[in-house]
């Protein structure tokens, strides 16, 4: 389905009229609710920290876990003690839940499970995100939030927005969803932060940003000793938003790629979906997919770590918007308005 789905947004399929009318009713929706926040209608959450909304207008990966990675160092290495909320993806969660060690990817959802694994960062998840960071400060040492995607939950009140673009595929047909893959038109481009393009060619405006590979780990042995190197031939799975960049990736690192297959994203796997894939191969596979993986991962079965690399005037940037939030937030406390 996700593949049918991406021949419509991003490569001019037909379809996407017949989807048309769907989509001027969503422009509909979204822009009357947009306006009841901005009236002051609706409420909107204002946190007693400063709160950082990593997003995008587009449905679909972006590039928006390994960018909260990055976000959680840098801001660890400035001396702050960052936190994470997250809506939890592909979880059933009905109220806001810490993550702790003990969760696997299906109580909490793939991309909190692989932000927790990574970093230990304290970390809450639920539907609601106002009610995650609410509990997030209550339990945690927090001074400073990351809300991982929510760009468009305009009931939380947000200090600094980053919206990450696809450098390669950009805004596909340019149409909102359903008949493209817009949750909001380009416009909303000119009100965010910072915009990082993810690969591809960044245009005016945008820091470009790329996904650097640090190399194989084994699921089962959590190692990377005897690891396949470039000119091996391996076979590669990816369960993400855009798994061809990741194919594309592990050719561009020298391996030669005897067998693919694309999973949907949030697809939950079985270790027959993985044999199937082959038995005989090296399978190398993402580190979000590894995450849905670990409790039955086989010796030969790998996933590629990959890092966020940005400009260092996105850095300085960033930290004096982090300090100029935190100063205005002195002496407020948390509630709406």
């Amino acid at each position: 389905m996700q593949q049918f789905v991406h021949k419509i947004w991003y490569q001019g399929h037909w379809l996407k009229w017949v989807f048309w009318p769907l989509s001027w009713l969503f422009a509909l929706i979204s822009s009357v609710r947009r306006s009841l926040f901005r009236l002051g209608i609706k409420p909107v959450y204002r946190s007693p920290v400063p709160v950082i909304v990593v997003g995008n207008i587009t449905a679909g990966g972006s590039g928006k876990t390994p960018t909260v990675l990055y976000l959680i160092e840098l801001l660890r290495r400035s001396g702050y003690k960052p936190g994470v909320i997250s809506r939890g993806y592909g979880a059933e969660i009905e109220s806001p839940l810490r993550v702790t060690p003990e969760h696997s990817s299906k109580d909490v959802g793939d991309e909190p499970a692989m932000i927790f694994a990574r970093t230990q960062v304290p970390m809450v998840v639920g539907p609601n995100r106002v009610a995650a960071l609410e509990t997030l400060l209550e339990q945690g040492d927090v001074d400073l939030v990351i809300c991982d995607d929510g760009l468009q939950h305009y009931a939380l009140g947000r200090d600094i927005e980053i919206t990450l673009i696809d450098g390669e595929r950009r805004f596909g047909n340019g149409m909102l969803i359903p008949a493209g893959p817009l949750r909001e038109g380009p416009w909303r481009l000119d009100s965010v932060d910072f915009r990082l393009c993810n690969g591809g060619t960044a245009q005016t405006g945008e820091f470009a940003m790329t996904l650097e590979p640090s190399g194989l780990i084994e699921l089962a042995a959590g190692d990377n000793s005897h690891a396949p190197v470039a000119g091996d031939k391996v076979a590669a799975m990816a369960g993400i938003g855009n798994p061809e960049r990741f194919f594309t990736t592990l050719r561009q690192q020298g391996f030669e790629l005897a067998k693919t297959r694309a999973f949907n994203d949030h697809q939950a796997f079985t270790a027959g979906d993985i044999d199937t894939l082959s038995q005989e191969l090296p399978i190398l596979m993402t580190e979000k997919d590894a995450i849905k993986c670990r409790g039955f991962a086989k010796q030969n079965w790998w996933y590629l770590a990959v890092d966020a690399k940005l400009a260092p005037e996105f850095d300085t940037q960033l930290l004096q918007k982090v300090a100029a939030a935190k100063a205005g937030k002195q002496g407020t406390t948390h509630g709406v308005r």
